[in-house]
This record gives C-alpha cells, sequence and structure tokens, in this order.
C-alpha cells in the first residue's frame, strides 16, 4: 500500500462561511484523501473539517486495540467544532467514513444532509465477521492487505497514503460499526447523496442501492461513477465527485450558495 513521501496523513481544516463540511476518511486511509475535496470546498467559502481518525495515519500497530467508540468520538468532536461557527453543516465519507457519517446524522438530526461515498453498508467479502474470532488470532490479515487494484487511473495510488496491513482486531470494529448503522438506516431521515464506482472491488455490487433503499430519507441520490473503484476520492472521477457534491449541498443549504 502506498505511503508517498509528499503527502500528508494529517487532518485539515479550513475556516470559511456558514455552510460547513465534515469529511471522513476510510479504514486503514488518511485524511489524505479527504483533504482534496476539503481544499476544494473552502475554496468555494465553505468551513471544512477532515479529522484524522484514532488510529490511523501513523502504524498499523495503533489499529490492533482500537474501538469504533474512538472514531465516533472523534468525528463527533469534529461536527461541534463545525457547528460552533457554522448555521449547517453536512457531513461526508469514504467507505468505513460512509459509516461514520450515517451514525452522526443518526445521534445529531441537526446534521443538514449526508455524502456517502462508496457505503461499506455491505462488503464483497463475507469474512468480515468473522474478524471478531479472528483478530485474536492473528493480529494482522494473512491474505495480506486490501489492494487498490480496482482502481482506473493508474496514478491513483500517488493519491493515496494507507497502511500496509490490515489489522483484523480495527477490521471487527467496522463490522461492529456496520450492524449498529444498518439498523439504524429507517430512522436516517436527511437528504443523501451516494456515489459508488462501477470497478469497486471491495463492496458489494449493490451496497450503494442497499443504502438507498433502506434509508429513511425522502431526498436520496445515487451516482455510479462508471471508471472507478473503491477509493473514489483518489481515482480519476474523483473531481466530478467534489463538483456533484459542492452543487448538491449548494442546492441544499438554507442561505443558498455557500
Amino acid at each position: 500500500m502506498p505511503q508517498p513521501a509528499n503527502l500528508s496523513p494529517g487532518a485539515y481544516e479550513a475556516e470559511g462561511g456558514p455552510v460547513g463540511a465534515l469529511l471522513i476518511h476510510g479504514f486503514t486511509g488518511s485524511a489524505a484523501e479527504t483533504s482534496p475535496m476539503g481544499r476544494y470546498l473552502a475554496a468555494r467559502g465553505m468551513a471544512v473539517q477532515c479529522p484524522l481518525l484514532p488510529g490511523h495515519g501513523t502504524s498499523p500497530e495503533d489499529l490492533t486495540r482500537i474501538r469504533w467508540q474512538a472514531w465516533a468520538g472523534e468525528v463527533e468532536a469534529a461536527l461541534e467544532a463545525l457547528r460552533e461557527r457554522c448555521e449547517e453543516v453536512f457531513v461526508g465519507g469514504l467507505s468505513l467514513g460512509s459509516l461514520l457519517a450515517l451514525w452522526l446524522a443518526h445521534r445529531h438530526p441537526h446534521v443538514a444532509g449526508l455524502i456517502a461515498m462508496a457505503p461499506a453498508i455491505k462488503l464483497q467479502t463475507r469474512l468480515l465477521p468473522l474478524t471478531l474470532g479472528l483478530r485474536r488470532v492473528w493480529r494482522y490479515n494473512p491474505l495480506g492487505p486490501v489492494g487498490d487494484d480496482d482502481l482506473g487511473d493508474p496514478e491513483s495510488s500517488e493519491r493515496v497514503w494507507c497502511y500496509d496491513q490490515t489489522p483484523l482486531w480495527g477490521a471487527g470494529e467496522v463490522y461492529l460499526l456496520q450492524r449498529r448503522v444498518r439498523r439504524a438506516l429507517p430512522a436516517i431521515r436527511q437528504p443523501i447523496l451516494i456515489f459508488q464506482g462501477r470497478r469497486d472491488g471491495q463492496l458489494d455490487p449493490g451496497a450503494a442501492q442497499l443504502l438507498y433503499d433502506r434509508i429513511g430519507s425522502a431526498d436520496k441520490t445515487l451516482v455510479w461513477l462508471e471508471n472507478s473503484g473503491h477509493n473514489i476520492l483518489a481515482d480519476g472521477e474523483r473531481e466530478s465527485v467534489w463538483e456533484q457534491s459542492h452543487r448538491w449541498i449548494c442546492e441544499r443549504a438554507g442561505g443558498g450558495r455557500p
């Protein structure tokens, strides 16, 4: 897995106007995934927070005894920081980040809207539930890390900072959060914009549709990216994701364009 020297995995934030965006990265990844989109939105007047989840951006060892509640606490703090200076806050997330965004929306009805990118509602592998037991035997996935070979743009790896091992303890925590979020979907009412890549090798092909069908939102939009893999924030159609997300937020922000 890549860790390009020119990328910083650290958190990013920017001051802005009355509309804020909280962007949450994926499992074993870093804020290097979300910060380019954050900068795009900040350049258009939005306040932005791209937190670094606990256990990420350092060493895989730090994900071997983490709890999903630590990730939830970090994003909840980032949400509250935006609320202090913004009238409305939209929350977006990639993969694990989408689960955390949905969890926030369920707990905080004031969240103005959601952007679920490659939502980890259902994975292709059926082994995720087994990680709760396997993580007591193996520290890391014995089959190796989950690769990015599904990405359409050959230069995508230069835009990704992530771990070169998959800690099974952390994967088990993703599963525990996934179960909780799936149960909560009918009670989540905020507007939602969902993206999934056709080439995604990690999600079930129907994951985005499953989220669309089960969430309680009346205002919901599903966008398929024909040439993107799982990490749509690094792949070749990433700028389209930024642009569509910004336009979608502007259409729903109470004060018009941020």
